[in-house]
């Protein structure tokens, strides 16, 4: 009776194991969706879209942009958690994908175990730029005028639980200053009232602060990344520039709700490695101020738990919470 129920075990296993391949060899047979919790134009969503429009033409389907911004890409992960396990809903993310977790005392899924993660795309360093009006023109500057008003001057962020929001708290812990956070409902909004002086600091990121830099409407004084940037060699890091051990990069990665099928994510992995090789997909990740990561999903779930427990841990020792 024992060896009638392995083997019965046995050919429902291969049946399954069957389907999921075959799944897998017709897929996509329609459109898939890719969900991007961010607002169009920032720092994701150009790298995101430039891999949508490689995607739809290798893959033979199209990949529709779904812009889904709001509570520090809450909103849209929340989507993709939800959606069907099928390989039809991609989650295009980034660092506050697992920042969220250091604010929210409850999250309405859990970024460790409720997606299977298929690749990290990219990498980018934000820069902390300053509006002209306020007298810092260097790091050291901005520390002594933030200590000698605190609370007095504002930082902007494209939203609670943003990585701007987060590296801006970093700056806080590890400059020993206290700034005044703006949460702004996207890149757009926050840059703006940047340009206009509403408020005097903030941290875009790269793609963002270099056309403004180069025009003199904001200065840029550092980059968040431990090493200086090839897009700004000129300017210091925020380390180098006095704020010892400081590091915030922006990684992009592609994820899938938890229970798609193996076979799915080895092909959407195989194709997005892929398409990250080609020359003008790397372009236009130089011009969004992103370097190009192609890493493996087991490479990839290890640099979220790494960074899911960095982050939680900043934001315990300063009492860090959404506002």
């Amino acid at each position: 009776m024992a060896n009638r129920f392995a083997c019965l075990h046995a050919l429902a296993f291969g049946v399954l194991a069957h389907a999921a391949q075959s799944h897998a060899q017709h897929y996509p047979a329609r459109p898939v969706r890719m969900i991007i919790p961010f607002s169009a134009g920032g720092a994701t969503d150009v790298p995101g879209r430039i891999v949508a429009q490689k995607l739809s033409d290798t893959m033979g389907q199209q990949v529709v942009v779904d812009n889904r911004p709001g509570a520090g890409s809450v909103i849209g992960t929340e989507l993709a958690a939800k959606a069907q396990p099928d390989g039809y809903t991609l989650l295009l993310t980034a660092t506050p994908f697992v920042m969220s977790a250091a604010l929210y005392a409850k999250l309405p899924y859990d970024p460790l175990q409720d997606f299977a993660p298929v690749t990290q795309i990219g990498s980018a360093p934000n820069a902390l730029v300053v509006h002209p009006a306020l007298p810092a023109h260097s790091v050291s500057e901005l520390v002594a005028l933030a200590r000698a008003q605190p609370a007095r001057i504002d930082f902007a962020s494209s939203g609670n639980g943003s990585a701007q929001h987060m590296f801006g708290a970093l700056f806080q812990s590890l400059a020993n200053v206290k700034l005044t956070h703006i949460p702004y409902k996207g890149s757009g909004p926050a840059t703006t009232d940047l340009l206009g002086g509403q408020v005097k600091v903030g941290f875009p990121g790269i793609a963002i602060a270099l056309p403004h830099h180069k025009t003199g409407r904001l200065r840029v004084l550092a980059v968040t990344s431990a090493q200086r940037s090839p897009q700004m060699p000129e300017v210091p890091s925020i380390a180098e520039a006095g704020v010892t051990g400081y590091e915030g990069t922006l990684w992009l990665g592609l994820a899938v709700p938890r229970g798609t099928p193996q076979p799915i994510v080895s092909r959407l992995h195989a194709e997005v490695a892929r398409v990250l090789q080609a020359p003008d997909v790397r372009s236009g990740f130089q011009g969004a101020g992103t370097d190009v990561v192609v890493s493996t999903p087991g490479a990839f779930g290890a640099l979220l738990r790494v960074e899911h427990a960095k982050w939680v841990k900043v934001a315990r020792e300063i009492g860090l919470q959404a506002n």
